[in-house]
């Protein structure tokens, strides 16, 4: 029988407020991140940080998001994605609308991207906005736009939204929504004192296959794989090893590349 939440899911293009973690967990994988951002670096939207510290990887395949997920999907998932979405207090930082398979070279659309928050997300600190059913339309049409602000790789943005039909998506630490690649959706600066911190990963059914090229790579994370369509992530055992550091190099270009393309 479906779920009450497959049901909201496929009406509305996502389901938002769902537990995943409590707050004490939430404040310290904040501190996991923010460990790493002071000895390596930036992390914002950098692709696969699963591959590289054991924080990420521990998140993406908790059991209560994966519960979600195999309601979503179905009972085979691949791991595709996680990265780390990151407003700074008072950045005038925002994503415009659009639809995450856009540019991705998927052969299905049975995907869903968790948000799960690691601090408040509010309407002041730039939470999530969806339109609700816009998934049913398919693909909008898309225009490259000149925008320094906007964090999306391309700038890549759907015009003349109406706001008037959309709804926020406020998170407290620990909550996650999850959205379909073809929901629209989009984001403000962050106006209060606090980081908004966000995990986003993105999980496939196991037929889900790139079409761009055969280089992509996943992890089966629940269920079986009988497709074999894309190379194998090796996910972190420790933090930041050396190895792991070389191969996440690969990987990192090789999402530029591929998302950089249409």
């Amino acid at each position: 029988m479906e779920s009450s939440l497959k049901k909201q899911y496929d009406a509305a293009g996502y389901v938002t407020a769902i537990p995943i973690i409590d707050s004490t967990a939430a404040r310290y994988h904040r501190s996991q991140l923010e460990q790493a951002e002071a000895t390596h670096g930036a992390m914002h939207y950098l692709a696969k940080v699963h591959t590289l510290f054991k924080s990420p990887f521990e998140l993406a395949t908790h059991p209560a998001a994966l519960d979600v997920v195999q309601q979503l999907l179905g009972p085979d998932i691949l791991l595709f994605n996680v990265t780390y979405i990151i407003k700074e207090a008072g950045a005038t930082s925002h994503v415009s609308w659009h639809q995450d398979l856009t540019y991705w070279g998927l052969s299905h659309d049975d995907q869903v991207s968790m948000w799960l928050a690691l601090s408040p997300a509010t309407e002041s600190s730039g939470c999530m906005k969806m339109i609700p059913g816009s998934h049913k339309h398919g693909k909008y049409d898309h225009k490259t736009v000149n925008d320094d602000s906007n964090v999306l790789l391309q700038g890549q943005t759907v015009l003349d939204v109406d706001e008037g039909t959309s709804t926020l998506c406020p998170l407290q630490p620990g909550e996650a929504s999850f959205h379909h690649g073809w929901t629209l959706h989009a984001s403000m600066p962050n106006q209060s004192d606090d980081r908004r911190i966000g995990l986003n990963v993105q999980y496939f059914a196991a037929h889900v296959r790139q079409t761009k090229h055969d280089m992509d790579t996943a992890l089966l994370v629940r269920g079986e794989d009988k497709f074999k369509h894309f190379g194998v992530d090796v996910p972190a055992s420790s933090d930041f090893e050396p190895e792991a550091v070389k191969r996440h190099a690969e990987l990192q270009k090789l999402y530029v590349e591929t998302v950089g393309t249409s």
